[in-house]
């Protein structure tokens, strides 16, 4: 015995259907699968951008000329290096400034041949908690006309390759 409420169950069910894919459609877009890949791509964009402040440091104006770099470590001038890489981190084309903090130190050999690391400067004072990055520059600096004021009392005077590393993580 067949009726009309044949047609109403089909419909209900095909509707049914469409809701069903509708329901399918937008969980499987809006599901991403996050990779420990996935991870690494803003450290790495971070570490770039890192090393490309330095470069620009690191970058006389003239052949004849120290670098701003160079000029910084040689000078022990930790708050023109501050200032200068802060900016260059931070800067934006457009919008406002980032929040990239920074702690900078010296890595140089004592008179007894071994190394040391000292700090150099910092934005802010890690706590161990950020997750950073680390971009370092080998400094030729000549101290061999005596160490400026402020430069760790251990470090050799005479002409010698210093490691700059930096530690840079996102406020």
């Amino acid at each position: 015995m067949v009726d009309d409420a044949a047609q109403l169950y089909t419909m209900e069910g095909i509707a049914a259907a469409f809701v069903i894919l509708a329901t399918v459609y937008l969980v499987a877009g809006t599901t991403s699968i996050y990779t420990p890949g996935d991870s690494h791509i803003t450290d790495m964009q971070l570490e770039v951008l890192g090393n490309d402040v330095l470069l620009v440091m690191d970058t006389p104006v003239d052949e004849s000329s120290k670098s701003d770099l160079v000029t910084y470590i040689e000078n022990w001038d930790d708050t023109g290096f501050e200032s200068e890489f802060k900016t260059l981190l931070n800067n934006r084309t457009a919008g406002t400034d980032d929040t990239l903090q920074f702690a900078a130190s010296v890595s140089y050999r004592k008179a007894d041949g071994t190394v040391k690391n000292g700090d150099f400067v910092s934005s802010e004072r890690p706590t161990g908690y950020e997750q950073a990055v680390r971009v370092t520059r080998l400094v030729s600096v000549d101290y061999s006309s005596g160490k400026p004021a402020g430069a760790p009392g251990e470090m050799r005077s005479e002409k010698q390759v210093v490691m700059l590393e930096v530690l840079i993580w996102r406020d």
